[in-house]
C-alpha cells in the first residue's frame, strides 16, 4: 500500500472540498436570504436579467473555480436561473485549466482564445436553449432543497440552514472525489492518454467523457495532457467544455428531476463533442 498516494489522494480532495464548502456556503446563504427577504415575490439577480442570463452566466463560468458551477446547480435546483443559464456556466467553467496554463507560461493570447471560445459557445447554447425550450427563471423556491436534506430548517434564519445545506452537499462531494481521486491515482494519466492519443474523432468523444467526470481533476488532466503533446486541440476543448467540475455532481444531489438532470448532460456533452469535433475537421489550432 503506497501511503503517499493515499495521502496525495486525502489532501486533494480535502483541498476541492474546502474551496467548494466556501461556494457552497454563500450560495445557500444567499438563497435563505433572497426568499426570507422578499418571498416568493423575488428572483435571483441572474435571473432578473432576463434573455441576459445566459450570457452573465458564462462570464460568470470563467472565473477559475468550480465552485461557481456548483452554485449555478443549486440556483437551478431552486428556479432562479433558467436552463440556458445552467448550461452557460457549465460550458464556461475551467475549474484548474487558467491557473495550470500560466504556471505553464502559455502564451496569454493562447489562453484569451480559449476561455474566448468557451465564453462564445456558452452564450450561444445557453441562449439558444433557453429560446427553444422556454425555459426562463421563476420564483425563488427552496422548499426542494430542504425537502431533500431533511433539515427542519423553517424558522431557523439564514445562516444555521445555509451551514447545514453547505455541509450536506460538501460531505457527500468529498466522499465522491475522494474516491475519483483515488481511481485517477492508481490508474494514471498515462492510460487516459491511450484512449485519445491520435483519434481525431474517437478522441474527442473520449475526451468529453473525461470531462464529464464530477471532479477538478478531469480539467487537471485534460489541459496536462494538451500541454504535453498527448492530445489535439479539438480533444482538450472537448473536454474542458464538458468539465462542468463537481457542478454535475451538485446538480444530481439537489435536482429530483432526473430525467431533466440527463436531458442537461446530454446537451452538454454533446455540445462539447460537436465543437471540438468540428475544430478537428476543419483542422484549427492555435
Amino acid at each position: 500500500m503506497d501511503w503517499a498516494i493515499i495521502s496525495n489522494v486525502i489532501f486533494d480532495s480535502l483541498k476541492d472540498s474546502a474551496w467548494l464548502f466556501l461556494f457552497l456556503l454563500l450560495t445557500y446563504i444567499l438563497l435563505e436570504y433572497i426568499e426570507h427577504k422578499n418571498g416568493s415575490k423575488s428572483l435571483n439577480l441572474i435571473g432578473k436579467s432576463g434573455k441576459l442570463g445566459a450570457a452573465i452566466g458564462a462570464v460568470s463560468g470563467i472565473v477559475p473555480q468550480c465552485g461557481f458551477a456548483a452554485a449555478a446547480a443549486n440556483f437551478y435546483a431552486a428556479r432562479a436561473i433558467s436552463v440556458g443559464t445552467l448550461l452557460a456556466v457549465f460550458l464556461t467553467t475551467s475549474d484548474e485549466m487558467l491557473p495550470i496554463m500560466v504556471s505553464n507560461a502559455v502564451e496569454p493570447m493562447i489562453i484569451i482564445k480559449i476561455l474566448g471560445i468557451k465564453l462564445v459557445l456558452g452564450m450561444t447554447i445557453g441562449i439558444l436553449c433557453d429560446v427553444v425550450l422556454n425555459s426562463k427563471p421563476q420564483t425563488v423556491n427552496i422548499e426542494p432543497l430542504c425537502e431533500d436534506a431533511a433539515c427542519h430548517c423553517a424558522g431557523e434564519g439564514i445562516f444555521k440552514p445555509a451551514l447545514f445545506h453547505a455541509i450536506k452537499i460538501t460531505v457527500f462531494v468529498m466522499l465522491v472525489t475522494f474516491a475519483l481521486n483515488a481511481v485517477i491515482a492508481v490508474w494514471g494519466e498515462h492510460c487516459l492518454s491511450e484512449m485519445v492519443l491520435n483519434r481525431p474523432i474517437a478522441g474527442v468523444a473520449a475526451a468529453g467523457l473525461i470531462g464529464l467526470v464530477p471532479n477538478c481533476s478531469a480539467s487537471v488532466i485534460i489541459t496536462q495532457l494538451w500541454l504535453e503533446g498527448a492530445i489535439n486541440f479539438g480533444a482538450m476543448l472537448a473536454g474542458l467544455l464538458s468539465g462542468a467540475g463537481a457542478g454535475l455532481l451538485v446538480l444530481f444531489k439537489v435536482n429530483k428531476n432526473r430525467k431533466e438532470n440527463f436531458k442537461i448532460v446530454a446537451i452538454l456533452y454533446f455540445s462539447a463533442v460537436a465543437t471540438g469535433g468540428l475544430i478537428n475537421i476543419l483542422q484549427i489550432n492555435l
